[in-house]
């Protein structure tokens, strides 16, 4: 995208929303740089240049107008709709990976090199791993500096840099203004600290539109007690991250969704927005999808009714694979039952002193030992679910965001009791792939009936080759055809 200078321009020239997060416009006679909506005067054709990433863009020497606030741009699309190195490489980066394991711990997850990584990053995004994270933490860092009251060392060591100095040597490169600064602007905005202690309040972008109802009325209707719930207009759920666990309440508002995160730990930020972002599927390009679904003269008319749907994903891929299972052949509520009754058991209870939440789903080490005569299941779902709850312990089977979705595939395919069904709700869900399809699904063929598409699996996934690679969307437009809870925000 970037590389078509006259599109930019005229997407900069336009104001256009969409292209926010797509690229980044810098401008030569200032020194900063912009996301194409800016609402300040657009510059002159001649005195632009543009960048594919924010990192690219503080690494050529441009800072952050503190107008328009790049740094907080929608993520590009582009990542949670290829399952390239590339695009693997930066769903890791936004999990967190290159702080906690550094770039060869990067590379080792997704098999390469680290000379590999970084020459196919710089060739696509115009900057390494290192300078992507730094990019990210100078981004983390000014959440926490203008959300939390926490002093400036903490959010230095919570954001991941490696000393106070460091810190504000980039923050003040990055923003053209210091730690202190930033605070003090932001309270001048109206930006206050959340008057709960502990807990983070902030807004997550996304591209417009977005259809609420089938997004969070599936998490809702589906939600795990104890683990998950829809409370005053809100749905809540626990999180397992990589230095504590918190708890995140999402409600959907105008122009962004609203998120408050309990975290034990302020250095898990990073990831638990990453997962929230992803969970919500907020860096899709809906605009992009329902055009290519309207296509179709068969869905236009429901792309037309409620554009806008995104998939509900998930923030544990290992977690959903387990739901899965416990979802075979069964009814929501009773999946939700025998979730229920495993997190009970085995999940780990935390405090929330704000809602009715109490444990973390359990691991999968924590479920590799469960007695199989302990779970009301059939006797073959109950050898399905201990075989991979032992894949998943021992690393055989590994699902994440650096999965490669065909292997993945594969490797659920190839375990007793997977079929075509389960591997590609994990597919779309789990993995994340826009594309994932579901012709067995009773919804799906009940809808393709009522709308005269092709009424076998083997047709219609023949007719759907058209709506590729946003499959995974048009399965929510067909779902939604039904009156299930999963289509409606709870009352």
């Amino acid at each position: 995208m970037h590389a078509d200078t006259e599109r930019c321009v005229r997407a900069v020239q336009s104001k256009d929303a969409r292209f926010d997060g797509w690229f980044f416009t810098a401008v030569l006679t200032t020194g900063i740089y912009c996301r194409p909506s800016c609402p300040v005067v657009p510059p002159k054709p001649q005195n632009m240049t543009f960048y594919p990433s924010a990192a690219a863009c503080q690494q050529a020497g441009f800072r952050a107008c503190k107008r328009c606030r790049p740094d907080t741009s929608p993520g590009s699309p582009e990542w949670n709709a290829r399952a390239d190195a590339v695009a693997r490489a930066m769903r890791l980066i936004g999990d967190g990976v290159v702080d906690r394991e550094g770039v060869p711990g990067l590379a080792a997850r997704l098999g390469y090199s680290t000379r590999q990584i970084e020459r196919q990053l710089r060739a696509e995004l115009g900057a390494g791993p290192l300078a992507l994270a730094r990019a990210q933490r100078a981004q983390t860092a000014r959440l926490l500096i203008e959300t939390t009251a926490l002093p400036m060392a903490e959010i230095a060591f919570a954001a991941g840099f490696s000393s106070v100095r460091t810190f504000n040597d980039t923050v003040r490169e990055v923003f053209a203004l210091s730690p202190v600064e930033l605070r003090a602007r932001a309270a001048r905005g109206g930006v206050r600290p959340s008057p709960t202690p502990g807990v983070i309040a902030l807004r997550l972008p996304y591209r417009e539109p977005l259809n609420p109802s089938n997004l969070f009325g599936h998490l809702a209707a589906t939600g795990v007690p104890g683990v998950e719930e829809w409370r005053d207009g809100s749905y809540r759920r626990t999180l397992r991250l990589p230095y504590g666990h918190g708890v995140v309440s999402l409600a959907p508002a105008t122009g962004h969704i609203a998120c408050r995160l309990a975290l034990t730990d302020p250095r898990d930020l990073t990831i638990a927005i990453s997962r929230c972002r992803r969970l919500l599927d907020l860096d899709a390009d809906p605009v992009a999808i329902d055009d290519r679904l309207r296509g179709d003269p068969l869905l236009r008319p429901l792309v037309d009714a409620a554009p806008g749907r995104r998939v509900p994903r998930t923030v544990d891929a290992a977690e959903f694979a387990v739901r899965a299972v416990l979802g075979q052949q069964v009814s929501t509520a009773a999946a939700r039952t025998h979730a229920a009754r495993l997190v009970r058991a085995h999940g780990e209870p935390v405090e929330d002193p704000e809602g009715g939440l109490t444990h973390l789903f359990p691991s999968a080490e924590a479920l590799a030992g469960l007695d199989p005569d302990s779970l009301a299941l059939p006797r073959t779902r109950r050898t399905t679910l201990t075989t991979l709850v032992t894949a998943l312990a021992d690393g055989a089977l590994k699902l994440g965001t650096d999965s490669d979705w065909e292997e993945s595939r594969a490797r659920l395919a190839a375990l007793p009791g997977f079929g075509p069904w389960t591997v590609e709700v994990i597919a779309m869900r789990a993995l994340g792939d826009p594309d994932a399809f579901l012709p067995t699904d009773l919804g799906i063929r009940r809808a393709a009936a009522g709308l005269g598409l092709p009424p076998t699996p083997a047709a219609l996934t023949a007719h759907a080759a058209a709506w590729r690679p946003w499959r995974a969307y048009a399965v929510q437009y067909l779902w939604a055809t039904d009156t299930h809870p999963i289509n409606h925000l709870p009352d």
